[in-house]
């Protein structure tokens, strides 16, 4: 075993401070990983908080590391010591149901062992996250890191990348489609530049109209404001696919008409019920779909960083130190955040 330094809650109404736990002795399949850099997502914040009401404490969050491998099982043949590695939202999987089979690990009918706030599979131990100096994890759910890519802007591609990228992949995205984005966020920040790359005509629904340029400078072509009627009903039946990255209820029947026949609206950001309740009138005059979308496999988590790679992409970030996470978590509450918080791991020691 061995021990390591991080930060942790240990209740839903602290703070994140210091905390010594022990990670695993490496397995022969482990890749173990000294972590430089941890993207900070809003479900930290949520976990942290146990707003969604199965949080584990203490609880080490963080599924955006980015780190050097320092050791290596002796049957790990795909990283050797020295290589730039990446741990994103999961660890482990069943690797046996028809998801897993196919590289939809995330989709696990056993449920994936995801990074932080869970049980290991073999030794029933809790998991703890990125938060942290080290962490240990099976090389099957390792992502090797792009040679030259900027490692501490690339952390956050390992969630709010691939939650963006996956979606346009199954629904095929390429040139001549036309693609919208609901919140500019870490999430569709990133859901922008990815849509624009791939060839689509980009646009973003916004309530601001201060996002203009921004939008712009990400990858945007359009930009509608959602709050207006006149500007909504100016983009009806255009879009074939819309992603939806706002983390809260919110009214998304007007998106759904600006869909055109066999368009979909596919939810990445918000969990739970909807309010006001969708009016199926516009997807059954339409043939449209309502469709969610979580994370994405392993394979598909590296298409995206190695495409990412090709293209020249990493998320736009703000650098903070380990001590700086309370604060961080108070701005990310007022979006307060350009567009995702990375946390410099070197500040620990």
């Amino acid at each position: 075993m061995m021990n390591v330094y991080g930060y942790a809650a240990q209740s839903a109404n602290t703070p994140l401070a210091p905390f010594e736990f022990t990670r695993r002795d490496p397995r022969p399949d482990d890749v173990v990983i000294d972590i430089l850099y941890c993207g900070v997502c809003h479900s930290d914040l949520h976990q942290a908080r146990n707003d969604w009401g199965f949080s584990q404490y203490p609880l080490v969050p963080g599924h955006e590391a980015v780190g050097r491998v320092t050791a290596v099982g002796k049957d790990v043949t795909t990283f050797k010591v020295g290589d730039y590695a990446g741990v994103g939202c999961m660890v482990d999987s069943c690797r046996t149901c028809h998801p897993c089979e196919q590289g939809l690990e995330q989709y696990c009918e056993e449920g994936n062992t995801q990074t932080y706030n869970d049980v290991d599979r073999h030794d029933h131990t809790p998991t703890y996250g990125g938060y942290s100096q080290t962490i240990v994890v099976a090389e099957n759910y390792v992502l090797k890191m792009p040679v030259g890519m900027d490692l501490s802007a690339a952390a956050p591609l390992l969630c709010a990348g691939i939650t963006s990228w996956s979606p346009l992949r199954r629904w095929n995205v390429g040139k001549g489609s036309k693609v919208a984005v609901v919140g500019l966020g870490g999430l569709g920040h990133m859901a922008l530049k990815l849509a624009n790359a791939l060839g689509a005509e980009v646009t973003l629904f916004t309530r601001s109209p201060g996002k203009e340029e921004d939008a712009r400078r990400l990858g945007a072509h359009h930009i509608v404001l959602s709050s207006d009627e006149t500007h909504m009903a100016s983009v009806k039946n255009q879009f074939d696919l819309i992603i939806d990255t706002v983390p809260y209820t919110h009214d998304i029947n007007p998106y759904v008409s600006t869909l055109t026949l066999d368009g979909t609206l596919v939810f990445v950001g918000y969990l739970g019920d909807l309010t006001p309740i969708l009016n199926t009138v516009s997807l059954i005059i339409g043939r449209r779909s309502i469709a969610g979308s979580c994370i994405g496999g392993i394979r598909e988590t590296q298409e995206m960083l190695d495409f990412c790679g090709e293209h020249h992409i990493v998320s736009d970030v703000e650098m903070i130190k380990m001590q700086d996470i309370n604060t961080a978590y108070e701005r990310m509450l007022k979006s307060d955040v350009k567009y995702r918080f990375v946390i410099d791991m070197s500040s620990m020691k």
